[in-house]
């Protein structure tokens, strides 16, 4: 009988198989699932292979931990970010699951070099940096620490630009990471949803003229699509899901314009669509890119909910308890269009009154802020918020008038302070704020370091604050130490382990114990040499690809960004 089958507990994932065990595993996916003979396999055929082994260990544990959080009714996470930098996955499932030394083994006895085909794995275009890279990094957390989590975002096609330096000047090019497929992803043509865009609001009244729902009817349709990756954290506690949307026509080709001739016309609606999952970040110097990056963001938020809402309903029958199972985190602005889309959901779909939906999602939503820059918070121009979300667009108004409704009855407020409160930016062109309405719709709110928590009270939402005391709290916001540690650097985690153990494989703080060795002559000694060896190895790295000798005894200081517009200004 199958696991899928039994209630008998799985064999525990870090089994850890030997290497002659994996390396008949990986010939038997390089002929079944990848269709390829080893004497004409490319280091690709390979890569996919390998990742195909351990993705399989990885599946009944998903599988497993899907079934738990149902069956014990777990509350569950759900991260809503635009960018979800996970990088390569090969490392760090093999870093995982306690299967790198094995794999290194299996692969080297069949004449493949571990190293140099995770080098050909591609690097998922889903992100830009810090904020992107704080997500994966929230999402391996959760799973080491055994917390059941839903991450949803887009599944960008290009993502965001490939840089090149030509001549000293940057060229962008499209992040191109899709072109071998995702040996991680499974396609869930099923969880699929309809994404409406403009039309108009009907208001429906009962016979005595009371008004009894709204109903939007948008006049332009699009599917979300989902792909899941199962997102695997340290010894395997738990595997999580990452799901993003793919955009896709309800009607691929409209063949009355393609017979009548008109090509192009054909495929408007498929190109709209495509656009969606298209590219990370469109220009919105114009008004082209800023209405293509508010549909973005709306695409995904809804088809999020949606599938929230729909999995909160087929387990507990009823919405009332959504703030019990679910907790939903919105990182930065980019999805606080969720918070009047929910209220849609809730009142105009399941019946629900504002007073009702209001409270159920605030005490649903939280919030990560990313700036203290009042200019640097988005915010949308109202005339294309209506134009592309007309219910919305009312829901936000109602909100706006009760919270400007309790700050006026507070009688703390002068009318400055009040228009800073306020959802809509009234000075100059009237603009929604979206980092307002992320703040009024959470009941938690947060920085991402203490100083950073401390002056946003200070500071972008001082007005806020006052109103709402109890919702700003500190949440440093940190990364995934053993992907920077055991990976990234793995000269120090040997040294580390010699010194004080492997407590702290899984216990990070335990990494505290090296503070005892501070005063060592010795220590320091050998701290110097993994440091001057690593140093060697990029300076080796720099001549190889530019032909610059670099002296390993010189301070190096380091910057890994794409040298976007606003991080340019940091080149020395």
């Amino acid at each position: 009988m199958t696991s899928a089958m039994t209630s008998e507990p799985l064999p525990p994932l870090l089994e850890n198989p030997d290497p002659k065990t994996l390396a008949r595993e990986v010939l038997v996916a390089l002929k079944y699932r990848v269709g390829k003979d080893t004497t004409v396999a490319t280091q690709y055929d390979w890569l996919t292979a390998s990742i195909k082994v351990v993705r399989d260990r990885i599946v009944d544990h998903w599988m497993q931990a899907t079934r738990e959080a149902y069956d014990q009714k777990e509350k569950r996470v759900y991260y809503l970010s635009l960018e979800f930098l996970i990088g390569r996955l090969m490392r760090d499932a093999f870093s995982n699951l306690g299967l790198m030394d094995n794999m290194r083994e299996a692969l080297s006895s069949l004449g493949v070099d571990l190293d140099l085909i995770a080098a050909l794995e591609p690097d998922a275009a889903l992100g830009n940096g810090g904020l992107g890279r704080l997500a994966a990094c929230f999402m391996e957390s959760m799973a080491t620490v055994d917390i059941p989590a839903h991450g949803y975002g887009i599944r960008y096609a290009n993502g965001m630009f490939r840089q090149e330096i030509h001549d000293g000047w940057q060229v962008e090019l499209p992040e191109t990471w899709l072109d071998h497929g995702n040996p991680w992803e499974f396609e869930r043509r099923e969880r699929s949803f309809e994404v409406g865009f403009g039309g108009s609001v009907e208001s429906i009244t009962s016979k005595d003229g009371r008004l009894e729902r709204h109903v939007w009817k948008p006049t332009e349709h699009v599917l979300a699509v989902a792909y899941d990756t199962p997102v695997v954290g340290w010894r395997a506690n738990r595997v999580n899901t990452l799901r993003l949307w793919s955009g896709m026509p309800i009607d691929p080709i409209l063949l009355d314009k393609f017979n009548a001739g008109d090509h192009i016309g054909a495929l408007a609606e498929s190109n709209k669509a495509d656009a969606l999952s298209r590219v990370l970040y469109p220009a919105d110097s114009h008004k082209a890119g800023q209405e293509l990056r508010l549909r973005q963001e709306y695409f995904f938020s809804t088809a999020s909910l949606q599938d929230i809402v729909q999995r909160h309903l087929s387990q507990y029958g009823d919405l009332k308890s959504l703030p019990d199972k679910a907790a939903i985190h919105l990182n930065d602005t980019h999805p606080a269009i969720a918070v009047p889309e929910l209220m849609r959901l809730l009142m105009d779909v399941h019946g629900m009154d504002f007073d009702q939906a209001w409270d159920i999602t605030q005490r649903t939503f939280g919030y990560t802020n990313h700036t203290l820059l009042p200019e640097a918070l988005e915010s949308w121009p109202v005339p294309l918020f209506e134009r592309l979300l007309p219910r919305h667009m009312q829901i936000v108004y109602a909100i706006n008038a009760e919270v400007l409704l309790e700050a006026r009855a507070s009688n703390q407020f002068s009318d400055e302070q009040i228009g800073r409160i306020s959802l809509i930016q009234e000075n100059g062109d009237r603009r929604v704020r979206m980092g307002n309405l992320a703040f009024v719709g959470s009941h938690s709110i947060n920085g991402v370091s203490a100083l950073h928590t401390d002056l946003m009270k200070e500071t972008v939402f001082a007005d806020l604050h006052k109103l709402y005391p109890d919702r700003i709290n500190n949440k440093t916001n940190g990364i995934t130490p053993r992907r920077w540690l055991i990976q990234c650097n793995p000269g120090l985690t040997s040294l580390a382990r010699e010194a004080i153990g492997d407590r702290f494989l899984d216990d990070i703080d335990a990494i505290r114990d090296l503070d005892g060795f501070a005063g060592d002559a010795a220590f320091r000694d050998k701290f110097a040499a993994v440091k001057r060896a690593n140093k060697a190895r990029l300076a080796n790295l720099v001549a190889d690809r530019l032909g610059i000798k670099v002296d390993p005894s010189a301070l190096f200081d380091i910057q890994i960004k794409r040298i976007h517009e606003y991080k340019r200004q940091l080149l020395n």
